[in-house]
């Protein structure tokens, strides 16, 4: 497939400046850039094929961390929402397992289309992962899995919707809970939402649809798959610097392999 046969760019013409800034300022303002319709329907149909093949080549492990992705801090108590514990628990298929020639291959590989996620995230740069694993990941949720409520280490996570359950897997959030680089980890707003206090936003994702979100001070997660049918998920990520690898501790927890 040839990029134009991946992307609608009628819709979407993400080489054309006034989309660009249209799109900067919407991921400035709501620290989410929601993109619906973004695959055409024949790509897509040939990325959900795809990733059906190569299920039976996912990794799926369930993980307990905190919603900071941190160690514990002997600092606080168990329940204290720097310690309290959430789980995680999915599949994913790895760079390595995603062929040269695919659809998701060619939309990550596109200089239009890193041209556009630099322009829109104001990244000085957007570089593959060195290492063979972490680059486009394929997630599976089967019923009763989640991704449990956290904060990305990333400035930015790029994903496109593939599959979408009947029921449940919803992507749930709230903006700007903490603020990082100032050291502000807000944890009686943690507990709030995990206790149920407050009540998350819920972000509209449908097949074929990209999404852009800035999570390293929105808390979020995906609520539990409630349907048979199995959300999918590709995730393409990006470093600001060439060379950057995901670390061996971090590849084997993730993927249970290095390469």
């Amino acid at each position: 497939m040839q990029i134009h046969e991946i992307i609608d760019q009628q819709t979407h013409p993400i080489d054309q400046s006034s989309f660009v800034e249209t799109c900067r300022a919407a991921l400035d303002r709501d620290g989410v850039l929601v993109l619906p319709g973004f695959l055409q329907a024949a790509a897509l149909d040939h990325i959900r094929a795809e990733a059906e093949a190569t299920r039976p080549q996912a990794y799926f492990c369930a993980q307990s961390h905190s919603v900071y992705l941190t160690p514990p801090n002997p600092d606080f108590p168990a329940d204290h929402p720097a310690n309290r514990q959430v789980t995680s628990s999915k599949g994913c298929v790895c760079d390595d397992v995603v062929g040269q020639g695919a659809p998701l291959r060619v939309l990550y590989d596109a200089p239009v289309f890193r041209d556009f996620i630099r322009r829109v995230t104001g990244e000085d740069g957007v570089h593959p992962y060195a290492d063979p694993l972490s680059s486009i990941n394929v997630h599976y949720a089967e019923r009763g899995q989640e991704l449990g409520w956290h904060f990305d280490n990333s400035s930015f996570a790029i994903t496109l919707l593939i599959q979408k359950p009947d029921a449940g897997a919803r992507f749930e959030y709230l903006r700007d809970l903490r603020d990082a680089d100032a050291g502000d980890m807000n944890y009686d707003g943690v507990g709030d939402l995990l206790d149920g206090r407050t009540a998350p936003d819920v972000l509209p994702m449908e097949p074929g649809g990209l999404v852009l979100f800035r999570g390293r001070n929105s808390i979020h997660r995906v609520s539990p798959n409630a349907s048979d049918t199995t959300r999918i998920l590709a995730v393409l990520a990006y470093n600001a610097e060439p060379g950057v690898a995901l670390s061996e501790r971090a590849r084997m927890t993730f993927y249970g392999r290095l390469g």
